[in-house]
């Protein structure tokens, strides 16, 4: 792809963004580099790579293609998602704050408690759905502001603009995972964010196959930081994984067209069921989110949440289900769906999942790209069973 990518349309560059022909081959495909380590062409001289652990053309490839869909700076490839967030918390040191959403991933909230405050680092958990409880959590010790919007599985939606103005008042940075929307639907760099992470693993690979993260820094601080992560902590993605994602990314517009429009179907569907007690979507009117997501997204995604009333209940119609698939994760092709009280979040306290309203008759559903008449079938049947 020859000029600059920014000017040219997003479907564009999830093809050819980071991924020129084959100098040796012409292959429009970035090979899978399966080396540990480069040859150099004398003492002092390389072409470019030194070490995989610092350097891998399908990762970079794969780093520069996410930089340009979110419109940052770079892109850094971990492991896992948890990995890449492990990074994020690296900006910071020992006697530093943190205010985060209050209801985030059970493992971001697991790694933050359980690990990091190990380390003196502490953390407000807040509704940052309302931006005075982030300006009333910020103390002369903020130095980061930790936002998922829409979070996971409560669909919470924070007006990020507003929380960035906060956190740059304060000298905070702003962090967002990004991972429920994918770049195709929401780009929090446009409303100043200074990272955005996604887990790999979900919508951007999209095809259940592969497991990393992604960080964009949208500054040359953080960018060069992130390197240096990478370099010195090695939790880096490999070079198969790389291709796989890469790969997924090509038809993430298509994909996320159609997870959004059979997302938007089955949530109306929930709503109006009499088995039902509440359906937490963006995309209906009626949720408490709904306007602000429509001004800084564009599009609402899969992922639907609905409460059931009960553990009895929920585990009746998950196990009656035929065509969705009882698993953790989201964002594949093949419709997952899981009780977050019990898989995704079962880390976060008892007493914290009821102050959260992650109650045991929840249940969280990825909408994927089976035919939508055949999911709604399913729900039918499982749903009589109750």
């Amino acid at each position: 792809m020859k000029g600059d990518p920014n000017k040219l349309g997003f479907s564009t560059r999830a093809v050819h963004a980071g991924q020129p022909p084959d100098p040796t081959t012409g292959s429009v495909a970035v090979p899978i580099y399966a080396t540990s380590t480069y040859v150099a062409d004398e003492l002092g001289k390389h072409k470019g790579f030194e070490y995989a652990r610092v350097q891998n053309p399908t990762r970079t490839a794969l780093e520069e293609n996410v930089a340009a869909l979110e419109g940052g700076r770079s892109g850094h490839a971990f492991a896992s998602g948890m990995a890449s967030i492990s990074a994020i918390l690296t900006l910071i040191k020992a006697g530093d704050h943190v205010v985060a959403s209050r209801n985030v991933y059970g493992g971001t909230y697991r790694l933050f408690t359980q690990i990091l405050e190990r380390y003196d680092l502490s953390f407000s958990w807040v509704d940052t759905t309302d931006l005075a409880n982030i300006e009333a959590a910020m103390t002369d010790r903020t130095r980061l502001v930790f936002l998922e919007t829409p979070t996971n599985p409560m669909m919470e939606v924070t007006d990020i603009a507003g929380a960035v103005e906060i956190a740059r008042d304060r000298g905070a940075l702003t962090v967002v995972d990004n991972t429920f929307m994918s770049p195709y639907f929401q780009r929090p760099i446009e409303h100043g964010a200074d990272v955005v992470m996604h887990s790999a693993t979900k919508f951007l690979n999209g095809h259940s196959d592969a497991l990393g993260g992604v960080l964009v820094a949208a500054h040359e601080k953080q960018s060069e930081w992130f390197a240096f992560v990478q370099k010195s902590a090695g939790a880096v993605l490999g070079p198969f994984d790389s291709f796989l994602v890469l790969r997924g990314i090509k038809t993430l517009p298509v994909r996320m067209e159609r997870h959004e429009r059979s997302g938007r179907a089955i949530a109306a569907f929930l709503a109006g069921h009499d088995k039902v007690t509440r359906v937490l979507y963006p995309g209906l009117p009626d949720h408490p989110g709904h306007a602000l997501h429509q001004r800084q997204s564009s599009g609402f995604g899969a992922l639907i949440s609905f409460d059931l009333g009960s553990h009895e209940s929920a585990k009746t119609f998950l196990d009656a289900l035929q065509v969705m698939s009882l698993a953790e994760s989201l964002g594949g092709v093949e419709t997952l769906i899981s009780q977050p009280a019990t898989m995704t979040h079962a880390s976060v306290p008892p007493e914290k999942r009821a102050e959260l309203g992650i109650t045991d008759g929840l249940v969280r559903a990825s909408i994927g790209l089976e035919d939508e008449a055949d999911l709604i079938e399913d729900l039918e049947q499982a749903l009589a069973r109750i």
